[in-house]
């Protein structure tokens, strides 16, 4: 029967091995990879993918090449799953066999749902000042703000995904529809001079005064890229222009629709929350006579209007915050001591895996008292 066959196949034993080997090789070439492209291209290309893509370089095609770690680890998960009905029969002295394979499917699980669900940002406070969003280090934003109201600040933000696919975005409350021209990853922005010979990118705000200049992917840890998009506003009578947005142009972009101001901005994505957190100290300890961190710790104070919470919280290395779904955790520091970099990870599955370790112990446990308590009884006769 095919379907008999089918199960057979994805019940070996052949499979478990051969998944384990392909595993290891993408370790090994995933961390090759990371010489080239960098961390986090690198855990996208390699192991937060079904295939390992490849094409010539220049080329707008790609083949796959080999399975990626979101393919092998589903195909691991059905391979346990599979093995564990096939050879597995009811018996109490077996127990200890089914927590470890519930906990090695609860392990598999969990490191899909992290990968798909949570979110990793940064908040950076100067002493004194307090923020209720934190920012995402390698997506950024289209800020629309209406500035019509001095008393009353409006904003719509277009995330990274939707500047990606160079499309055209109604916002029901604007004026105007926004189309994304052109989106680059990665652009330089440099003035315009006399001996530019490429047209402007643009026609309205800076456009006309700057070139902007498309740059190739950057794979060191500790830099980024910095995208940049060219962007056309329709009214309801046609074009209002085109203007050039990117982190480089650090003053808002001013545009006039009726009697309404808005300004353009582009940043980094912003995560916002309903508390507020303010930096009341920070401390940079050394060793005494040396310039060697001997410990770094944030004084915060935690404001949520929505539960009257009020209170001061240290954070240091070791000992994060954990409120409302966040986990903040202290990370780096302004060079002069006087500001802090928390690194903000929001997490849904974050106990699946201390979960699926416990199983495990517990299931290793088990099992072995079983065999200890039937060897013991069978060395008494």
């Amino acid at each position: 029967m095919p379907l008999e066959r089918l199960f057979r196949f994805f019940s070996s034993l052949r499979l478990t091995v051969a998944l384990l080997i392909l595993a290891m090789v993408l370790v090994f070439i995933g961390t090759l990879g990371q010489v080239t492209m960098g961390l986090y291209r690198a855990q996208h290309e390699f192991f937060r993918s079904f295939f390992v893509y490849w094409g010539p370089p220049g080329a707008s095609w790609r083949i796959p090449v080999f399975p990626g770690g979101y393919l092998l680890g589903s195909l691991m998960l059905i391979n346990l799953v599979a093995a564990h009905w096939r050879y597995f029969r009811p018996d109490w002295r077996k127990s200890g066999i089914v927590l470890i394979h519930a906990g090695l499917v609860l392990l598999l699980i969990g490191q899909f749902a992290t990968d798909l669900l949570s979110v990793e940002s940064t908040l950076h406070l100067r002493e004194g000042e307090a923020k209720n969003y934190s920012e995402m280090d390698r997506h950024v934003e289209l800020a629309i703000t209406e500035a019509t109201d001095p008393a009353r600040e409006r904003v719509v933000a277009i995330p990274h995904r939707v500047l990606q696919r160079q499309g055209e975005v109604v916002v029901p409350d604007l004026p105007f529809r926004v189309r994304i021209l052109r989106f680059h990853p990665n652009a330089m922005i440099a003035q315009r001079t006399e001996r530019s010979t490429t047209p402007p990118p643009a026609t309205r705000g800076v456009g006309p005064q700057i070139e902007l200049k498309p740059l190739p992917h950057v794979t060191e840890m500790n830099k980024r890229d910095v995208p940049a998009a060219v962007i056309e506003l329709l009214g309801a009578e046609g074009s209002l222009g085109t203007w050039v947005v990117s982190e480089y142009i650090s003053q808002p972009q001013t545009v006039s629709v009726g009697n309404r101001t808005f300004h353009l901005t582009m940043r980094l994505q912003r995560i916002h929350v309903p508390w507020t957190i303010r930096l009341l100290d920070f401390r940079h300890d050394r060793y005494p006579g040396t310039d060697i961190p001997k410990n770094f710790s944030s004084r915060i104070l935690l404001t949520d209007p929505r539960n009257g919470t009020e209170r001061e919280i240290l954070i240091y290395m070791n000992n994060p915050l954990r409120y409302g779904g966040y986990t903040y955790y202290q990370a780096s520091y302004d060079p002069d001591d006087q500001g802090t970099v928390l690194q903000v990870v929001r997490n849904p599955s974050w106990l699946t895996p201390y979960v699926a370790c416990t199983l495990v112990s517990v299931g290793l446990l088990l099992q072995f008292s079983i065999h200890l308590f039937r060897f013991s009884k069978r060395l008494s006769r």
